[in-house]
């Protein structure tokens, strides 16, 4: 057999067992994941110091952030699968030509972010209240956020580079060290500690930049010293249209998908501020306290998607049966356990921040009723990752929309009209079964068309 021929062979992606090959790749993911989310966690426990105020314009800044991370993920999904398929493939420059290009793009969605932090943070903030304070908090938390956004959308490609070519142990290294950065210096900056002003929550904010930006050192530093698959040398760089546009193939409706969460989020907010403001702060403390259960399936794809991609591009379908069957099984049962902590520990995770008895009245029952989604959230959660890694991220996108825009949205709207606050919660878990049968059917569908005859 000849050189050429053995070369898909010697990356472990194509043969090393499934089940250590999908945990080793899989757990520095989600350990530097799960180190993320606590950031996030004692990053808003630090801010619920400050007054429910302030917590609750961190909660009305978060679909912004989900905006931003949608398009840095979703950009780097496309990358990704092309990346590891070229791999597979043994074409080296168009796997040379997904890295650099992927760069090209994080700085360029970076620079877009920086601008609508600098002239449309309080625009944004007034189209959802008229409370000064509120406003004032939140132009200060978000404007910080993404004017220094280059931190964490260059984190988020040269993690992927490394990811995509087997290297995902770095990226535990990069997002560990970044969130503990980040949780040092929050009480440092936000209260003024060691001799530090007291810069309250814009401190939380520029503790969170500056956590990103060190990951992004760790993680650009990793790919040139460590990565002997691809070089991430722009020297000489123009942009190549092609291999944009093959990026964007897959990356547009993976962007699509999860900036429908933003925009879920955002009308969401403005039927519970309806309500009241703690209603807000609900919800945002929820999303808070449920990425501790999510990112671990989040990092869990992280290392699933190159392996099916990569055993897609060598037509290996054994492999990438057995890598979707095993990571549904990892997914549901972390959901399930997050379920019962949900269930349980109500109280205890709203008092984590400064819970008021009203957030404990409204937030309790909230909590125990949108966790009931949670039961079904990780099948789907991965099924949606297969539709990427094979090229269809299409099919994502058709069951994001159908769940948080022609369910979600239109259901808590109902509810709230008819039913009040209370029933709103319970458009969370309706709507994730109807994402349970549109992906099962379309899993169907993309096994027959791509899978069952490789």
């Amino acid at each position: 057999m000849s050189e050429t021929m053995m070369k898909p062979e010697q990356n472990k992606m194509g043969v090393m067992p499934i089940k250590p090959l999908l945990i080793t790749m899989s757990l520095p993911m989600i350990l530097s994941m799960l180190v993320q989310a606590m950031y996030n966690i004692i990053d808003s426990i630090f801010v619920a110091q400050l007054g429910e105020k302030a917590l609750t314009a961190v909660s009305m800044a978060f679909p912004i952030q989900t905006l931003m991370i949608a398009v840095s993920t979703g950009t780097c999904v496309g990358v990704n699968a092309l990346l590891s398929r070229s791999l597979g493939e043994q074409n080296q420059e168009a796997a040379q030509k997904a890295a650099v290009n992927g760069i090209f793009l994080a700085i360029a969605g970076a620079a877009c972010f920086a601008l609508f932090g600098l002239f449309g943070s309080r625009i944004y903030f007034a189209s959802q209240t008229s409370d000064a304070m509120l406003i004032d908090y939140g132009v200060k938390y978000m404007s910080i956020c993404l004017i220094f956004s280059f931190g964490i959308f260059l984190e988020i490609v040269f993690e992927r580079i490394l990811q995509s070519t087997g290297r995902t142990i770095y990226n535990m290294y990069s997002q560990g060290a970044g969130a503990i950065t980040n949780i040092i210096l929050d009480p440092i900056m936000i209260f003024g500690l060691f001799g530090f002003p007291a810069l309250g929550i814009s401190g939380a904010a520029i503790a969170t930049v500056t956590g990103q930006i060190l990951a992004m050192v760790l993680s650009l530093f990793f790919n040139v010293r460590k990565n002997t698959d691809v070089s991430i040398s722009m020297r000489g760089f123009s942009p190549d249209l092609p291999t944009i546009r093959t990026i964007y193939e897959v990356g547009v409706p993976s962007i699509i998908m999860q900036s429908i969460s933003s925009v879920m989020t955002y009308f969401l907010n403005l039927i519970l501020v309806s309500f009241t403001e703690t209603a807000v702060t609900v919800l945002g403390v929820y999303f808070k306290l449920q990425s501790f259960i999510f990112m671990p399936i989040f990092g869990l794809n992280n290392g699933m998607i190159p392996i099916i991609a990569f055993n897609y591009g060598a037509r290996d379908k054994k492999r990438i049966i057995e890598t979707t069957k095993f990571s549904i099984f990892i997914a549901v049962t972390i959901m399930l356990t997050g379920l019962g902590i949900f269930q349980l520990f109500t109280k205890e995770m709203l008092l984590l921040f400064n819970a008021s008895p009203q957030m404990l009245e409204i937030g309790v029952p909230a909590l125990r009723i949108i966790s009931l989604s949670f039961s079904f959230a990780g099948y789907c959660i991965i099924v949606g990752s297969v539709f990427q890694a094979l090229g269809n991220g299409v099919y994502s996108l058709i069951t994001s929309v159908a769940r948080q825009l022609l369910c979600l949205l239109p259901l808590a709207y109902i509810f709230a009209r008819y039913w009040g606050l209370h029933a709103v919660w319970y458009s969370f878990p309706l709507a994730e079964i109807i994402s349970v049968l549109m992906s099962t059917i379309l899993f169907i569908r993309i096994y027959r068309k791509k899978i069952k005859n490789l």
